[in-house]
């Protein structure tokens, strides 16, 4: 996180920094394996510091001390937003990490926050797979510069036409 991001996330006064992860990081089998099997011994209501579910991974600054383990006093600290089961089955797709004003002002980064829960798997962002972006499709061409495309666009037509029907 840059100081210029910090400073537009407290001018719109959520105080919350979120990055896209381009391109998105790629937990392999093992590692995400792994990763689901930490964060479920470490779960906040299991006296832990993070609560994951499908979609999200989030850290809270303690152990959820509320009621019958609801989240009473914790502060949530950041979360790491995934996709369980891309880009193949068993992989897991990091794509975006935002760190709250309280996790800012506790020091915690998206860098530091995601290598945090990644380390659970032997990873860190750096070292992290990253998914294979391919460039975008070339745009229509026509195969022949000089061709006009109407009467090319009329001879499509023509030869979709039902010969057998008289209309």
């Amino acid at each position: 996180m840059d100081k210029l991001e910090l400073l537009v996330s407290e001018a719109f006064g959520d105080g919350i920094v979120t990055e896209v992860l381009r391109p998105s990081a790629i937990v392999p089998e093992d590692a995400a394996r792994n990763i689901l099997i930490e964060m479920a011994m470490r779960d906040v209501r299991l006296d832990g510091v993070w609560w994951a579910d499908p979609a999200t991974w989030r850290r809270y600054d303690k152990p959820w001390d509320g009621p019958e383990r609801t989240q009473g006093t914790a502060e949530l600290l950041g979360s790491i937003q995934i996709a369980y089961g891309t880009p193949t089955r068993y992989e897991i797709t990091v794509y975006r990490v935002s760190v709250t004003r309280v996790g800012t002002e506790r020091g915690v980064t998206v860098e530091s926050l995601t290598n945090e829960a990644l380390a659970f798997g032997g990873l860190t962002l750096e070292n992290c797979p990253r998914a294979d972006l391919k460039p975008p499709p070339k745009p229509f061409q026509l195969t022949d510069a000089g061709s006009d495309p109407l009467h090319e666009l009329t001879q499509l037509s023509q030869s979709f036409e039902d010969p057998a029907d008289p209309s």
